[in-house]
């Protein structure tokens, strides 16, 4: 996680179709969102390149639990019928 961000409130958990989901929060957006405007009007500096890198990184981390979740879940209601 980004040092520039705090960790409480930096992800969110949404019920999707009864399945737990790990988002980002609209914090982290915003920030995401602020870094990629930046970047492409201007320079951004290392230190916020690096930020973005960690961001995509936490996005793979949360993608990659998303589908362990997702899959666990299916498996779960096929071995219920």
């Amino acid at each position: 996680m980004p040092k520039a961000l705090p960790l409480d409130g930096a992800i969110r958990i949404e019920l999707v179709e009864g399945v737990p989901i790990f988002r980002a929060s609209s914090l982290v957006q915003g920030r995401i969102e602020a870094l990629l405007i930046k970047q492409k009007e201007s320079t951004i500096t290392l230190e916020e390149e690096k930020e973005l890198d960690e961001y995509e990184e936490l996005d793979d981390y949360l993608s990659l639990v998303n589908r362990m979740i997702r899959n666990s879940a299916l498996i779960e209601s096929q071995s219920e019928l």
